[in-house]
């Protein structure tokens, strides 16, 4: 039993750089046990979103193996039925990982209750929506967008908001001094934290959706400034194309406004846990300026990414201000390229 244990910690931890090089570079700022929790629960995420990811799969089939693996999350739950058939063959790390499902439930099972009760609703509402998402993919023969405005915000919800919830309920679990106070504070930017990151990503990666048949950027917003999103990378719609993606770029700042707030609120005495949230704030304040500034941001021949010397100024700074509210709060002002605004005055000291 102790090498069964022994064997599924390894293979999940093996697995992590395998199917996300940022965020293993990342999860070795938390302490432990929330470090390998946190990498568990990521998981199990990635499980989820490689289902409704792929491809090769119908829309109802997905929908079947979201249900299964949802119960499987349950108290006493079992075996994932049909995954292992479904990606017997894996294409990818990611598919691996799905593929050994019941290697990473194992290791989930195997945390003390409070963790388990704080990881299993969040993944269970993740799977609960990328069930209604699985028919909405990228497909050779047919271009697909969001359509409303709403949409957008459901989808990241699901994908990231839910993530944030996750992780404020196993920082509590593991910290005494996220009293109840302190942890409703957390809840109310949890949201913020997981949809500025994924707006981030949405926008960086705009043009390469769009040559996939593939956009995020609604309808509803295009149709407001006169144009399709199937016109997103048409020279001729540029100035109207600059003008939705300033909207997305000053939505996903917002968020990221509220991000820096969950971050000040988590106890400065957490180090690590500030570091580990701080980290990759910092990554997509520092993108988002970067395409905001970009001129080719809707080339897709183009990519906005930071440098990997600006990562590793960026992880050294965050050592450095992370103990302090006011050079967090000015580390962040300085990435974004932003004078003080009206939130700063009321940020916790």
């Amino acid at each position: 039993m102790m090498a069964q244990s022994r064997a599924d910690r390894d293979f999940c931890a093996s697995m992590l750089p395998k199917v996300s090089r940022t965020f293993a570079a990342c999860i070795g700022l938390l302490p432990q046990p929330v470090q390998h929790r946190v990498l568990v629960a990521y998981l199990l995420c990635r499980i989820a979103d490689t289902v409704e990811d792929c491809a090769r799969m119908p829309a109802g089939r997905k929908r079947e193996l979201l249900a299964a693996f949802r119960t499987s999350l349950d108290e006493g739950g079992g075996a994932v039925p049909g995954l292992a058939e479904a990606f017997a063959e894996p294409a990818n790390a990611d598919e691996l990982l799905t593929r050994e499902a019941d290697t990473t439930l194992r290791e989930f099972r195997a945390f003390p209750r409070q963790a388990r009760e704080a990881i299993r609703p969040w993944v269970q509402e993740m799977c609960d929506g990328m069930a209604g998402y699985a028919e909405l993919q990228p497909r050779p023969d047919a271009f697909q967008a969001l359509e409303r405005v709403a949409d957008l915000d459901r989808y990241c919800w699901f994908v990231a908001g839910t993530v944030g919830h996750l992780l404020t309920e196993l920082f509590r679990v593991h910290s005494p001094r996220i009293d109840a106070t302190c942890h409703a504070r957390l809840k109310a930017r949890a949201t913020d934290f997981g949809l500025g990151l994924q707006l981030v990503n949405i926008i960086k990666d705009v043009a390469d959706d769009r040559v996939r048949g593939w956009s995020f950027v609604p309808r509803e917003l295009c149709a407001e400034s006169g144009f399709t999103p199937e016109e997103l990378l048409a020279p001729a719609r540029r100035a109207e194309a600059d003008a939705v993606m300033r909207r997305l770029i000053a939505k996903a700042r917002g968020h990221l406004d509220g991000a820096l707030q969950y971050c000040l609120e988590l106890p400065a005495a957490d180090y690590r846990l500030r570091l580990f949230c701080l980290a990759p704030l910092y990554f997509a304040i520092r993108t988002l300026a970067r395409a905001e500034a970009d001129p080719r941001l809707l080339d897709p021949a183009h990519k906005v990414k930071i440098s990997r010397r600006e990562v590793y100024r960026t992880l050294a700074a965050g050592f450095l201000v992370a103990p302090s509210n006011a050079l967090v709060a000015g580390y962040y002002r300085r990435l974004a390229g932003a004078a003080p605004s009206a939130w700063t005055s009321s940020l916790p000291r």
